[in-house]
């Protein structure tokens, strides 16, 4: 379940950008401060929004000032912060386009509520999209019996609800339950997409055992997932291994040990010495590369993979490798966003896969490198798209 479009109004520098048809591995780069950072931060906004409230989201992306501090600047004192996404769902054998939008604003005298939160999609082939969930201000209805195609429109059953707050979002609750089949499927996603915050102190040292199936943001369960891939998927443990005995030398074998007091503690085996190295005395890019592995061999990929800079702590070398696995974590059914500076890592993306932004009056722009006839001219001669990146190509109005 890929998501097809974003668009986004009035998030810090995001005044109005659309991104439509993304494909299922996206690559976005710019110079500092163009907005990457901006773009993915709309998926942990989401997230936190669902996990709590819009408000609590809003403290948290801007601190004491919240609604103030996220909108764009020189905005309208009615406008609101808009998001709207659009992916596809199977819905009673058929393939349909879903949107959901939420709009989010000041009320007066209250602090900001969601002023307006739709889902909809076609029930047939002709006519509007139909709004299965729709809410503003804490109020709306719901419809729950959504996959009756053969009733028409009015004969479909509205369940009128009220949530707990005007800043909650309905499908928090109503994504609980399967009878709100796109409700339930978007909340699903949301839930289990990952946005990377990798850190290597956290992922370092002996841990407490604990159950870990999938990586965490941070990284700091990474002994315990490995642990996992070992003991449930010896096969992509192995794998994962064998990537890193290609890729990073000097390591022969990865070891993850319970100590006598029931910790876990990650070892590296070097083909030269006879004693393994803790990982506490092994560099930052080895635990950095293994953690991506162990990410991107997930049994069960998270729905959307958010990545900042995956090249930090990483030699050029390992780009390559990178970038083609994060290309093969689409094909098992995951979505990937990432960004980077990397030349190296980008000279392994398909040109489809690009895009770049740029900053004009403070406003974040996004372009597609497929549908710039320049660069899609000097890929065919044979230039690689991190070169051209080095060389200032990635600009709007460069023609050559």
């Amino acid at each position: 379940m890929n998501i097809e479009s974003i668009h986004i109004e009035n998030f810090k520098a995001l005044r109005n950008v659309t991104l439509n048809r993304l494909p299922a591995y996206s690559v976005f780069i710019g110079r500092n401060g163009t907005g990457k950072t901006t773009l993915f931060r709309v998926f942990a906004f989401l997230k936190n929004c669902l996990a709590k409230d819009v408000r609590a989201a809003l403290n948290h992306e801007g601190g004491r000032n919240g609604f103030k501090e996220v909108r764009s600047r020189g905005c309208n004192t009615e406008d609101p912060i808009k998001i709207e996404l659009q992916f596809r769902l199977d819905i009673a054998g058929v393939n349909r386009l879903v949107t959901y939008s939420l709009e989010i604003a000041d009320a007066p005298g209250q602090e900001p509520i969601v002023r307006r939160e739709i889902l909809r999609y076609k029930r047939g082939r002709y006519g509007s999209p139909f709004h299965f969930i729709d809410f503003s201000a804490g109020r709306g209805y719901a419809i729950t019996n959504e996959e009756d195609f053969d009733k028409e429109d009015a004969e479909l059953t509205r369940e009128e609800q009220t949530l707990q707050s005007p800043a909650a979002l309905a499908i928090s609750g109503l994504g609980q339950f399967e009878r709100f089949k796109a409700a339930a499927a978007f909340r699903r996603m949301i839930e289990h997409w990952h946005i990377s915050d990798f850190h290597i102190d956290k992922a370092r040292g002996d841990k407490e055992e604990e159950a870990g199936e999938h990586l965490s943001s941070s990284g700091a369960n990474l002994p315990s997932v490995a642990r996992h891939l070992l003991e449930y998927h010896p096969e992509l443990f192995e794998a994962i291994k064998q990537r890193m005995q290609e890729r990073v030398p000097g390591v022969s074998d990865i070891e993850v040990k319970v100590t006598e007091d029931g910790r876990l503690l990650m070892r590296y085996c070097d083909g030269a010495f006879r004693e393994p190295f803790i990982d506490r005395n092994v560099s930052d890019g080895t635990i950095k590369m293994f953690a991506y592995l162990v990410l991107l061999k997930d049994p069960k990929p998270h729905p959307i993979l958010c990545v900042e800079e995956p090249e930090n702590q990483l030699y050029p070398e390992l780009m390559t490798v990178l970038a083609e696995e994060f290309l093969a974590y689409t094909e098992h059914g995951g979505q990937v966003f990432v960004s980077t500076h990397s030349p190296d890592f980008l000279n392994a993306v398909p040109l489809e896969s690009i895009f770049w932004l740029e900053k004009e009056r403070g406003e974040t722009r996004i372009f597609r490198a497929s549908e710039n006839d320049t660069l899609r001219r000097l890929l065919a001669e044979g230039d690689l798209p991190g070169e051209l990146w080095k060389q200032g190509l990635f600009q709007s109005g460069i023609l050559l």
